[in-house]
């Protein structure tokens, strides 16, 4: 079965376009917040292709796909929805405690922006080393001997992401609570 096609079936199957509020995901699995979960079939969504477990958490309908796969789900899901998913059906029930809610709010939010912090975090740590003069001294080099075209580019490569964090929180934001336009990125 094509990630198209489980997608359309994951709509159908939580009640159609009109009974899904809002769609995120995490790591491994796909959010629905839906605005009556008696239209849920969570056995015939276990059954489809490629999901390996489903349960209903926090006010959210989570599809376990596994790493890599739900981003795939996720976006044809999006497709499928348009970007108007939270205009599409009543207001959004308040479940769970408004702990709960704000902690799942930030969760959305900055759930995206992990990959980008670690993989600039690791690349902190590799250009750290690189540049220590006992790592240096092993082959013979000192730091004086690095190319300053080489500091630099690793230098914009590792302060990129945090000089645009803003934009990134902002983008995040706008993308949980409604269109993401480039007015929105800019207020970052």
């Amino acid at each position: 079965m094509e990630n198209r096609e489980i997608a359309e079936k994951v709509i159908e199957l939580v009640g159609g376009k009109g009974n899904i509020q809002s769609v995120a995901h995490c790591a491994t699995r796909l959010r629905i917040i839906t605005a009556d979960k008696e239209k849920i079939n969570m056995k015939a969504v276990e059954d489809l292709d490629k999901v390996k477990g489903s349960f209903f958490n926090s006010g959210q309908y989570q599809i376990i796909f596994g790493t890599g796969l739900v981003n795939k789900i996720y976006d044809e899901v999006q497709s499928i929805l348009g970007s108007s998913v939270t205009a599409n059906a009543a207001p959004v029930k308040k479940e769970g405690s408004a702990f709960q809610r704000a902690v799942r709010m930030f969760g959305d939010v900055f759930v995206p922006i992990i990959p980008v912090l670690v993989a600039t975090g690791l690349f902190m740590g590799l250009r750290g080393l690189l540049t220590q003069e006992a790592f240096l001294s092993m082959f013979g080099m000192s730091s004086d001997s690095l190319p300053n075209n080489l500091i630099l580019f690793t230098q914009v490569l590792t302060d990129t992401a945090f000089s645009f964090l803003p934009a990134l929180v902002c983008w995040s934001t706008f993308r949980i609570f409604g269109e993401i336009q480039l007015s929105e990125l800019s207020l970052g």
